[in-house]
This record gives C-alpha cells, structure tokens and sequence, in this order.
C-alpha cells in the first residue's frame, strides 16, 4: 500500500535514552533462536533446573485453595517435581499429545480461523475496512482498536484472536503501519485485560477465589463478582487514553516502514467500495444483524438457551461464555458466504471449503509453534516451580512493614513480575488469594482492594511475557507483516504499554484509594 510507504520513517539520529533501549530489546531478542528452537530449549532448562531443585530439596509452604476438594483452604507443603526421575519422563512421554491438543490458545485459534479465514477470502473483511475507512476520523482510529480490545474481554480470550489481527489490518487500511494496529489491540486485549464497562468472565472467577480466601479471617465474608465494576469501568477509559498514547507517539513512530513485506506495501485493495461490493456488503450486514438477533432471543429471556441452566447467569459458566468462539466463527462465516456469494467470489460450497483449507494452511507455522509451546507450558506448571516462586515471594512480602498504600503498590509490581512466570490469572490468584488476603485483611485493607491491585499487575505484564499462552500466535501474526519479526520484535514493541499501563493504573489506585471511593456496589476500600 502506497500510502504506508510515503509515510514518515523514523530517524535514525537523536533517538532517545528510552528508543536506544528498546532497540537493543529488539536486537538481542530477535538474535535469539527460532521460537520453536526456543521453547524446545526453554523445555530442557526446565528438566534440569527442576532435576537440580529437587535433589536440593527447594520447597514452600502455604495456604492453598484446594479446587480438587471443593475450593477448600489447607496449609500444604509443595516440593520441586523432578522432570529427569522416572516419573517425570513417563509424565513427559504419555502427556505430550494431550498437552498438545489441550494448549488453551490451540482450539479457540483454529475454530475462530474458520469464520475469519472465510470472512478475509471472500472479501467481507476488506469490505467492511473500506467502509470503516469512510466512517471513521482517522485521529480517532487507535482508541477506537485499543477500546475494543480492552472490551473483548467480555469474551473471554476471543479478543485475541479477533481483535488483535483486526488491528492490524484496520491500521493498514488508514495507510498506517500495521503492526501498530497489532500492538494496539494486543495492548487493550491483553495489557487492559482485567478493565471492562461490564462484567466479564473473569470477575466472577476470581471472586469466588477471593470469598473462599477472605472466609479464613471472616466466615460470613463474600466478595461479589462486582466488587471492581467502578474501579474497572474507570479503568477502560484510562487504558484506552494510554494506548493511545503510547501507540502514537511512542510505537508508531519507532517502526520502520521498510520493514514491511513487498506484498503489504503494494496491497492496493483497500479503495473505494464497487457497486457490487455495496450490494453484497449489505446483505452480508443484515445476515450479521440477524444473526446477532437470534443470539440476543437465545440469550435475554430467563430460560434462555444461552443462559447458565441452573443460575440464569448469562456470564457465569454459561452456554454463551462457554460457547462464544464456536458461535463467534458461525457469526463471521455465514454473513462472509453470503458476501462471497453476492459478490461473485464464491460460486459453490468448493469455494467456501477451498477459502477454508486456506485458513488452516496459514496457521502452519502456529500449530508447529503451539506444539512445543505447550510441553513448555505444561512442564512448569508440573514441577511446581511457579507456585513455590509465588509462595517464597509473598514470604518475602509479608515482611514488610509499610502503610497500606505502599503495601498496595509493592503488591502490584510484585503480581507484574510473578504474572511474567505464569500466565493463568486464576491460577495465581488461588495461589495468591489464600496468602495475601488475610494477611492485608488483618491490617484493614478490603479483599476486594487486594482484588483490585492483583488485577492491576497481573494484565500489565502479560503483554511482554513470552510464558503468555497467546503469545506464539502474536509472534506468528506479526511474522505476516515482517517475516524477521520474533519475540525481541514484540517484547520491544509492548514494554512501552507495560511501562505506561502501570505507571497509570497504580497513580489511579493511589487517587482511589486517598479519596475513599468504593471500588463496586457495596464494595469497600477497608474492612
């Protein structure tokens, strides 16, 4: 695209202290190995160091919620698995298909891919960009990215998949560089994770952790999956801010434009909309529009279908949440056929199953990816040595002897750098809550303000974490764009949002908490 490439590119000369940093980020981290080589040797460090800790006996103990036994608190004692010992080879041997097929990120990918990949063969996707393009003031193009990624969090992980590439694309239809638009949405996606205008699937997840903890000090306590709604809701508008920030006065501007593949630079699809594009848009809209309807009529009725069948509960372990990627790839990929169909692309259903072969063919290099990723992943979280990691820092922590402000904030950097180890927010936290819960509670501070500052930490770092299971997909994603982009190419991108989002989300913290306000409905900051 011609317009990508007569932008300005960014001087070479009188960079700052800051820019020189992140491109010795981007270089050290792009010398490093092919990430598949990568991870493969990630997964020998872990053999040994686990091989190591275990014969010098590297232990912790705590207070662990038990999810096995009913979400039930006990004091438990965690030792170092050895990875080397019989057991862990046999582990290794017999788990390495099932931690392949059961990676998180790999099924949502793939099932999603199908009703994106059609949506972009048909030229839905293309479609739909140009309109935007027409509609959307181009200054106000990257809240509009880092918005939508902070809400997509609604939907669980979806926005990864949806959000992040889109931005990408919506960045190369305005002329900009797309990997802009890529760190955009993985910013709102993943670095605004836990901010929403709603409740989200995460809230009362870790709600129901944090009641189990809070009930060790006081067994009538119980934290609402509502308790950070006013904080959260606040915190979407200072994300969005941020990112907006950051991406246009800090990413945008350090990116070079030559880095872009020929094809990229010399996509001139993104004109203006033909008259045949028009009709089959429109149809193709009404499609979508229908379809969201029927959605909405399987959902807002109290015996919906959609609805959580014991609870009502449209959030909650419903049909909905559980079921969104399934029903996300039908809401792409019918109105994407009738595009296809009115727009000539598609003449029969070998066309439409022609653009889904395509689709999975380009997620090659992610499946291979995703393979050795998963061993990794599985490895650390079977020798246990995230979770001794986690209970020897809040060891550390309990120490401390500072007011609850400082303590409030210690405990954010401390859930930043342990969320770089691991990756799941509900595995730490019932890791964490059993910890830090009672302890704070006993020098007045709420559960639900420990919530909240665990929260801050634990999305601020995921977006520079290699450990982050989605990360591979964004490295794979980028490679679209720059075929030399690794994981030195997105951690030098994103360290600037981590930078930013923490600096912000915790001066928010301190103002909440120096002016009393109440963090949700009947949702204090003391006890």
């Amino acid at each position: 695209m011609s317009a990508i490439t007569n932008n300005t590119t960014v001087q070479k000369e009188n960079k700052s202290f800051f820019q020189k940093n992140l491109d010795v980020i981007e270089k050290v981290g792009n010398k490093l190995p092919h990430p598949i080589t990568l991870f493969g040797m990630f997964c020998v460090a872990i053999m040994i160091i686990s091989a190591i800790c275990s014969m010098m006996g590297v232990s912790a103990t705590g207070e662990l919620i038990d999810r096995a036994n009913n979400n039930q608190i006990a004091l438990q004692t965690v030792n170092v698995i050895n990875l080397l010992s019989r057991e862990g080879i046999v582990y290794m041997l017999e788990n390495a298909v099932n931690n392949f097929v059961t990676f998180a990120p790999l099924g949502m990918v793939l099932v999603a891919m199908f009703g994106i990949g059609v949506a972009e063969g048909s030229g839905y996707i293309s479609a739909l960009l140009k309109r935007t393009v027409q509609m959307t003031p181009a200054m106000l193009v990257t809240p509009m990215v880092v918005f939508l990624g902070v809400m997509s969090n609604i939907a669980s992980d979806a926005g990864y998949v949806v959000l992040v590439p889109l931005g990408a694309l919506i960045f190369m239809s305005f002329g900009r560089h797309p990997l802009a638009g890529l760190a955009a949405g993985f910013a709102g996606v993943s670095g605004g994770f836990s901010a929403n205008l709603i409740v989200g699937t995460i809230d009362p997840m870790l709600a129901g952790l944090s009641t189990e903890a809070a009930k060790m000090i006081d067994p009538n306590y119980a934290v609402a999956p509502t308790a950070n709604m006013f904080f959260m809701i606040v915190s979407t508008f200072l994300i969005t801010i941020l990112g907006w920030f950051v991406t246009d006065k800090i990413v945008e501007p350090r990116l070079s434009k030559s880095s872009l593949e020929k094809d990229v630079k010399d996509d001139g699809s993104l004109g203006n909309l033909s008259d045949k594009e028009k009709k089959a848009l429109k149809y193709a809209n009404l499609t979508f529009l229908a379809l969201v309807v029927l959605v909405a009529a399987l959902t807002i009725p109290q015996n919906g279908l959609l609805r959580n069948a014991e609870t009502g509960s449209i959030i909650d372990h419903s049909p909905l949440m559980n079921g969104f990627v399934p029903i996300l790839t039908i809401v792409f990929l019918i109105p994407s056929i009738v595009f296809g169909k009115v727009a000539g692309i598609f003449k029969n259903e070998k066309d439409v199953c022609y653009q889904l072969e395509n689709a999975m063919k380009s997620m090659g290099a992610y499946i291979a990816l995703s393979f050795v990723a998963a061993q990794f992943v599985s490895y650390f979280t079977y020798t246990n040595l995230g979770t001794i990691l986690a209970l020897k820092g809040a060891a550390l922590l309990e120490t401390l002897n500072v007011n609850s402000a400082v303590l409030m904030i210690i405990f954010v950097l401390f859930t930043g750098f342990i969320n770089l180890f691991m990756g799941s927010a509900s595995a730490k936290w019932a890791i964490l809550a059993p910890v830090f819960l009672p302890m704070f509670m006993k020098v007045g501070i709420s559960p639900e303000l420990t919530q909240v500052a665990y929260r801050i930490g634990d999305s601020t770092t995921n977006i520079i974490s290699p450990l982050m299971s989605y990360f591979a997909m964004i490295v794979v994603f980028a490679q679209k764009y720059d075929k030399k982009a690794g994981i030195g190419t997105i951690i030098s991108t994103m360290v600037p949002y981590s930078i930013i989002f923490l600096i912000g989300w915790i001066l928010l913290l301190a103002i909440w908490m120096v002016t009393g306000l109440p963090l949700g409905p009947g949702a204090p900051l003391t006890i």
